[in-house]
């Protein structure tokens, strides 16, 4: 279920500088996280760092994290990045994304032991620096049962860049 990571050069290099992007990562204020707006979806507390929603940067956060955003700038079709952030604790129940027209990407930066996604069939915990790609409209969950937080560089990007992505007019906006 879950995508070769090789097919997307753009997504794997940033395992090149993953480093550099926890550097910023840890060198945030916790009030700069806000709750995922999905609340339905999750028990616990997950909160994300938004950095670009629907392709339009924040740049009051892109101003913390230059390095992180020149990074990311360099996947095509890039539509929503951030910081995600499961606190001990958290699940998140099943659930499918909305489109097929977008892929996501995790770049795990603080893994925690016995955090896992599963997508599909297949369960994958995260690994320093390491890249996983899938598409989100099959049903995936996540859980933190660690005693660490557990962050990824969350990236939605288009399939297609040259495409236009239509999302329903309910979706979130974190």
């Amino acid at each position: 279920m879950f995508l070769n990571e090789a097919d997307f050069p753009a997504v794997t290099a940033l395992s090149e500088v993953w480093t550099d992007i926890r550097a910023e990562l840890l060198a945030l204020s916790a009030r700069y996280f806000i709750s995922w707006p999905e609340k339905s979806i999750y028990d616990g507390n997950w909160t994300v760092f938004p950095l670009y929603k629907f392709g339009v940067r924040d740049e009051e956060h892109a101003a913390l994290c230059p390095k992180t955003i020149a990074a990311i700038e360099r996947v095509p079709g890039l539509l929503t990045a951030g910081f995600s952030s499961l606190a001990p604790g958290t699940y998140i129940g099943p659930h499918f994304g909305y489109t097929k027209e977008v892929l996501r990407a995790h770049l795990s930066l603080l893994p925690s032991d016995d955090s896992a996604i599963r997508v599909g069939p297949e369960t994958r915990g995260w690994t320093p620096g390491g890249v996983m790609v899938f598409d989100d409209t099959t049903e995936h969950e996540a859980w933190n049962r660690g005693k660490d937080t557990r962050v990824v560089l969350l990236l939605d990007f288009k399939r297609d860049p040259a495409a236009e992505v239509r999302y329903p007019e309910h979706v979130y906006a974190y």
